[in-house]
C-alpha cells in the first residue's frame, strides 16, 4: 500500500473504534454490547471486499491504539505478503458496480457485467468473473430489489458538551470585497448538547481551505469534540480533513446523501439566523458582516434561553466544563499538508517548484514534507517517525563556495581577497609594465 492508502485505512479503523477508546469509557457490559453491535453491521472497508469486522479485529485495533498512546499511525495496515498481486475486484470497480445496480435494480448479472464493460467501469487489469459478481451482490444484499418501508427517525441529543458537533455551510448575501461584489458563505459549527456556536463566520468560498480555517478556530475557542457530523459536500469528502480529525481523536461522520434530517440543529440555527440577523443587517462589506455576526452570536444568541433546552447555549455549555478536551498546543501542526518526496544525490528536495536542502543522512530516501499551503518558509522534513527539523531553501550562491576535504567534511571558502587579480594587463607584460 502507498502511504496515502495506509492513512485512509487508519482513518477508517479509528472511525470504528473511536467511541470505544475515548476518555469517557462505558461500563464493561455496555462496551461489550457496543462491540457486538459493530460486529453485526456491514461496513464499506477501504481496499477490501469484506463487509464484516470480527470482535478480535476490533479488540486488536483498540489495543494497538491504546498502547501507542493514541497515535493514529498505530492503525496503519502492515504490508501484505501477497503485495503486487491483483485482486478479484478492487474498490473502485466495487463502487461502480453498486451505483450501476442502483440504476438497474432488476437487471440480471450477465447484463450488469456487459454494461460495466461497455461503460469502461472496470479498472484496467481486472477481469470480472460471473461468480465474483454474484458473490459481491449477495454480500451487499444487492442481488434482488427490496421494498423499503417508512424510515424510523427519532430525535436525539448529545449527552455532554463537545460530545457531538454538527457543521454545515449556508449561502450568504453578496458583499463588497475590494472593488468587486462577491457571494459569501457562512461556515458554522454548533454543539449538539448546548446549541452553542463553536464557530460561525462568512467566507468568500466554501473550499477546503476556508473550512479548515473555520475548524481550527472552533478548536481553539471551544476545545476538541469527540464527534463531528457533516454532510457530503466536496470539502467534507477531503481525505486530508478526515486524517486531521482522526489524528485529533475525533470521529468524522457523514450524513446519508439527501438526508438532511440528521443535521436538524444546524439547519434550524441557519433558519434563526436568517430571520433574526440577516433581515436587520444593512452593511455592505464582508468585514462589517462578520463583525455584526460575531456581536449577534455572543451578545444575543448565546445569552438567550433556548426553547428546546430551557437554558441559554452559553450557560448549558459551561455547566459541565470538566468534560471538555482542550486543543493541543501544537494544534496548527495537525493542519499541515503532507507531501512525499525523494531526496536527490545533491541532497536537495523539491516542493511546489521550490528547492530545499535536506540533511546528508536522508540522501536517496523518500521523506515526508509537512507544510502549510502558502507558507514555504517552515517546511518540516520527517523520515519514519523521526523529525529532521525545518528545511532551508537552497542558496546557489552559497553552495558554489562549499568545498570538502578528503574526509568529506564541509569547508566554506569565505575569503574575498582579489589581490592576485591584475585586471587590464596583458599576460606578456614584463617588469616596468612594458612589452
Amino acid at each position: 500500500m502507498t502511504e496515502d492508502e495506509k492513512k485512509e485505512v487508519a482513518t477508517f479503523r479509528f472511525g470504528v473504534i473511536c467511541d470505544l477508546v475515548n476518555p469517557f469509557n462505558r461500563e464493561l457490559g455496555q462496551q461489550e454490547q457496543l462491540i457486538r453491535d459493530k460486529c453485526g453491521l456491514r461496513w464499506r472497508i477501504p481496499f477490501s471486499e469484506k463487509t464484516r469486522i470480527s470482535r478480535s479485529t476490533i479488540l486488536r485495533w483498540m489495543r494497538r491504539y491504546r498502547e501507542s498512546n493514541g497515535r493514529l499511525e498505530s492503525l496503519h495496515p502492515r504490508d501484505r505478503s501477497d503485495q503486487g498481486k491483483s485482486r478479484a475486484i478492487d474498490e473502485e470497480t466495487s463502487l461502480s458496480l453498486i451505483r450501476l445496480r442502483q440504476q438497474m435494480p432488476c437487471a440480471p448479472v450477465r447484463k450488469l457485467m456487459e454494461e460495466m464493460n461497455r461503460r469502461k467501469l472496470v479498472t484496467p487489469g481486472i477481469s470480472l468473473a460471473r461468480s465474483t459478481v454474484y458473490r459481491f451482490l449477495h454480500k451487499n444484499k444487492l442481488m434482488f430489489p427490496t421494498k423499503r418501508g417508512p424510515e424510523d427517525r427519532r430525535k436525539f441529543e448529545a449527552e455532554l458538551p463537545n460530545d457531538l458537533w454538527q457543521s454545515d455551510v449556508m449561502h450568504g448575501p453578496v458583499v463588497e470585497h475590494g472593488a468587486r461584489r462577491r457571494k459569501s458563505y457562512l461556515i458554522a459549527v454548533i454543539d449538539d448538547h448546548s446549541r452553542l456556536i463553536a464557530h460561525g463566520k462568512f467566507y468568500l468560498s466554501e473550499s477546503l481551505a476556508s473550512y479548515l480555517e473555520a475548524l481550527e478556530s472552533a478548536f481553539l475557542k471551544r476545545g476538541i469534540p469527540r464527534k463531528l457530523y457533516v454532510d457530503n459536500g466536496a470539502a467534507f469528502r477531503s481525505r486530508h480533513l478526515q486524517y486531521i480529525t482522526a489524528s485529533l481523536g475525533i470521529a468524522f461522520i457523514h450524513s446519508r446523501p439527501y438526508k438532511p434530517q440528521g443535521r436538524g440543529k444546524i439547519e434550524r440555527w441557519f433558519k434563526t439566523l436568517r430571520s433574526d440577523f440577516l433581515v436587520g443587517f444593512n452593511g455592505k462589506r464582508l468585514l462589517e458582516l462578520n463583525e455584526a455576526l460575531d456581536h449577534w452570536i455572543t451578545e444575543d444568541y448565546h445569552r438567550r434561553k433556548h426553547s428546546s433546552t430551557g437554558m441559554s447555549p452559553l450557560k448549558r455549555f459551561t455547566s459541565k466544563m470538566e468534560c471538555l478536551r482542550p486543543a493541543p498546543k501544537n494544534l496548527k501542526d495537525y493542519f499541515r499538508m503532507v507531501a512525499r518526496r525523494r531526496v536527490t544525490k545533491d541532497r536537495t528536495v523539491s516542493l511546489n517548484g521550490r528547492l530545499y536542502e535536506a540533511p546528508v543522512v536522508l540522501i536517496g530516501k523518500t521523506v515526508e514534507l509537512l507544510y502549510h499551503p502558502g507558507d514555504y518558509k517552515h517546511v518540516e522534513v520527517r523520515y519514519g517517525k523521526l523529525s529532521y527539523g525545518v528545511l532551508n531553501p537552497v542558496d546557489l550562491h552559497v553552495n558554489c563556495r562549499v568545498k570538502r576535504d578528503r574526509k568529506n567534511n564541509i569547508q566554506m571558502d569565505i575569503s574575498e581577497d582579489t589581490s592576485h587579480y591584475r585586471g587590464g594587463r596583458l599576460l606578456t607584460e614584463g617588469k616596468g609594465g612594458k612589452k
